[in-house]
């Protein structure tokens, strides 16, 4: 089984603590959510750890990529993994808060990166999680970066919509169970209404956790909206 863990995270820009600023604090538990859920996929001893997140359209990154923090006000590249070769300014917001995450860890681990379009089927997802679930080497681990709904109330970016908390509990049920037909049975059409930027990413995990196939258990590590915008943090292991 080449696929030995996989993680999901959120991708806010507020993570990074330095675009926080003092409201920082307010975001500390999921980074250290986030913190946990990375070290659970190194401890698995993966030989590669493949990045997956929303995007423009569907891409495989180099692995001298990088993206930037500056349209959200600071003044950072986030690089990928390689830094001694050429690569652009390519990565989405997605893989550029997970590669900041993937940092953290300071693993030396080779990574690879790809996006998957917001408007991606779910039998596409899935194929593309099946291409990468089903490959016989090396040992991978997905960090799959998504946000719930952001419709959580008057002052989200959505504003407020009743269906949004529905939505986001069973997202959290999905994961914490490990349910990848509840992922794969998310509607594309409600997801969009509601805002949701991890439908495709999770859809891309389901796939790929089906190919790589066997039992799987999953832990949720973390569930809020802070500002009316859903977050989960959840690991992923075989049985």
């Amino acid at each position: 089984m080449p696929l030995v863990a996989a993680a999901v995270c959120p991708h806010p820009p507020l993570i990074v603590p330095e675009l926080a600023g003092a409201a920082a604090p307010e975001l500390d538990a999921l980074r250290a959510a986030c913190d946990a859920a990375v070290a659970g996929l190194l401890a698995a001893r993966p030989e590669v750890v493949v990045l997956v997140g929303g995007g423009p359209e569907t891409t495989l990154f180099n692995a001298a990529d990088h993206g930037s923090l500056r349209q959200y006000g600071l003044d950072r590249q986030v690089r990928l993994w390689k830094v001694n070769c050429a690569g652009g300014e390519r990565l989405p917001l997605s893989l550029t808060v997970g590669a900041w995450l993937l940092g953290r860890s300071r693993t030396e681990l080779p990574r690879l990166a790809r996006s998957v379009a917001a408007d991606a089927s779910p039998a596409e997802c899935a194929e593309l999680g099946a291409a990468l679930g089903a490959a016989p080497e090396p040992r991978t681990a997905l960090l799959v970066t998504g946000d719930g709904s952001a419709c959580r109330g008057p002052k989200s970016p959505g504003y407020d919509d009743p269906r949004a908390e529905a939505y986001d509990d069973g997202v959290a049920r999905a994961l914490a169970d490990a349910d990848t037909g509840a992922l794969l049975d998310l509607d594309p059409v409600r997801s969009a209404e509601l805002r949701v930027a991890g439908r495709a990413p999770w859809q891309v995990l389901a796939g790929a956790v089906r190919a790589a196939g066997g039992d799987w258990r999953g832990e949720l590590r973390h569930h809020s909206a802070p500002y009316g915008v859903a977050y989960f943090v959840a690991s992923w292991a075989p049985a």
